[in-house]
């Protein structure tokens, strides 16, 4: 089965709606992202449109009256309610030729389903300092131990997404070039086995994800999986073009 803690396929998709829809009507829950359909998980948004009727709307489509956030659907204004955001930060740094009608900074009357301020609680500049066994070595790359072996680690800038700047084999050189060290670490690297046999022939590697939902009042609370499939140096799309058995499926399990 696909799911945990007992639920089943319809316990899921109410517990998804209760969580990302609420009490309001899809027509004023908006998917927010920055060009949903140049994104290259435009394929998800869709799939959360026909589960749940939420639109996904880029944040150029967004206008702003007082406190009230309001968005263009079939011909008609329609407020926002609850916003499901899927903006990233880093990304929105690197489009200063958008424009839109409101600002993350404003003072908004919406319900966040992941909060803006949540893309900063939790992110790679916390690697460093966590020391468990489930947990790779990671150091910022001006203090990188002497005994370490560059050869066993990445590069990866703190503040970029989707395996953007990452430097599968870093050497001394390039860390001497970099302007500055405190804003990367160096992270060990995981061997991805390609146990996968695929129609094609090949093998591919593969990653679990656990998903979590996390009701307001409540817990975090584990409901499914995501397994990322990949023949590329690393995982994702960038990574897999022109290749087949790869991208994104779930794993069964039993228990």
């Amino acid at each position: 089965m696909p799911f945990f803690n007992g639920l089943n396929e319809q316990e899921y998709r109410e517990l998804l709606r209760k969580v990302i829809v609420g009490e309001s009507d899809p027509e004023n829950v908006v998917l927010l992202e920055i060009e949903p359909a140049r994104q290259s998980t435009r394929i998800d948004f869709a799939c959360t449109e026909t589960l749940l009727g939420v639109a996904p709307v880029s944040l150029t489509e967004v206008t702003r009256r007082g406190r009230e956030l309001f968005y263009q659907r079939d011909g008609r204004e329609l407020r926002i309610e609850r916003v499901y955001n899927r903006v990233i930060f880093d990304e929105l740094l690197r489009r200063p030729d958008l424009s839109f009608g409101f600002s993350f900074q404003h003072e908004v009357d919406v319900t966040w389903i992941g909060h803006p301020n949540w893309y900063f609680r939790i992110s790679k500049h916390s690697l460093p300092v966590l020391k468990t066994a489930s947990t790779s070595r990671a150091y910022f790359a001006d203090r990188f131990p002497a005994g370490e072996s560059l050869a066993d680690f990445v590069l990866k800038p703190l503040y970029s997404f989707s395996g953007l700047g990452v430097d599968l084999e870093p050497t001394e050189a390039t860390l001497a070039k970099l302007p500055d060290p405190h804003a990367w670490i160096l992270q060990e690297k995981v061997r991805y086995a390609d146990f996968v046999q695929t129609a094609d022939g090949l093998r591919s590697k593969a990653e679990i994800r656990m998903m979590f939902i996390w009701p307001e009042g409540g817990e975090p609370m584990l409901v499914n999986n995501l397994v990322r499939m990949s023949q590329g140096a690393m995982m994702g799309v960038k990574f897999n073009k022109h290749k087949t058995w790869v991208g994104s499926s779930i794993a069964l399990h039993q228990g």
